[in-house]
């Protein structure tokens, strides 16, 4: 197996951040801004050829959150987020705006709200996304969830698109049992990131088909 994405293989990432940022760029609130990008995401989960190896890699103890672009400004940030069997994180937020898209495998979520007497309780159904599915989170409309590899016998990945470079960001887990609340700050777990902007090779064929 290739260990990176070729910049052919990439181009559907590069695409999709050009266009994303061209979205953050203009003025508009916040549910416009994510109904804009939403198709944008929607098109990129369309096909998984383009996610780089690397940014694929389960772990044997816990899931992992692989950057995959975080613009420059940190108005917007793409991940992979990669489960292996059985994985689960805790009951969290995000305090940013964010989109998951699922890539591969299937995922469930079950969302989480305050109650009259400062409780976290569960707040409706637990949730499934399959492949090509879309979920919104927002501090606007609810935020808080516990997220889960929806298979036991092989990994799932989703692709989740945040308002802020997410890693970076202050935010909290949620004990739902004593209604503890601690922070923490997720980090990423790559060390590097995908080379979007190496089109030399489709550059050095048009000169030599113009040569021709």
């Amino acid at each position: 197996m290739k260990t990176a994405s070729t910049p052919d293989q990439v181009a559907p990432l590069r695409e999709f951040v050009i266009a994303a940022t061209e979205v953050v760029a203009q003025a508009m609130d916040e549910s416009a801004r994510i109904a804009a990008i939403k198709p944008l995401l929607a098109r990129l989960i369309s096909s998984d050829g383009w996610l780089a190896e690397d940014a694929a890699k389960p772990h044997p103890d816990h899931y992992c959150q692989y950057l995959l672009h975080c613009d420059p400004l940190e108005r917007f940030s793409v991940v992979s987020f990669v489960w292996g069997p059985g994985q689960r994180t805790p009951i969290h937020d995000h305090t940013v705006w964010g989109l998951i898209g699922m890539l591969r495998g299937a995922e469930t979520g079950q969302h989480y709200r305050w109650d009259a007497d400062g409780r976290l309780q569960a707040s409706g159904e637990p949730s499934r996304l399959e492949r090509g599915d879309i979920e919104l989170v927002s501090p606007a409309t609810g935020d808080i969830h516990q997220v889960a590899n929806a298979h036991a016998d092989r990994t799932s990945i989703s692709v989740h698109v945040y308002g802020a470079n997410i890693g970076a960001v202050a935010r909290h887990v949620f004990d739902a049992a004593s209604g503890q609340v601690k922070p923490f700050v997720s980090g990423y777990s790559s060390s590097a990131v995908p080379n979007l902007w190496d089109r030399s090779d489709a550059v050095r064929r048009n000169i030599t088909g113009a040569a021709a």
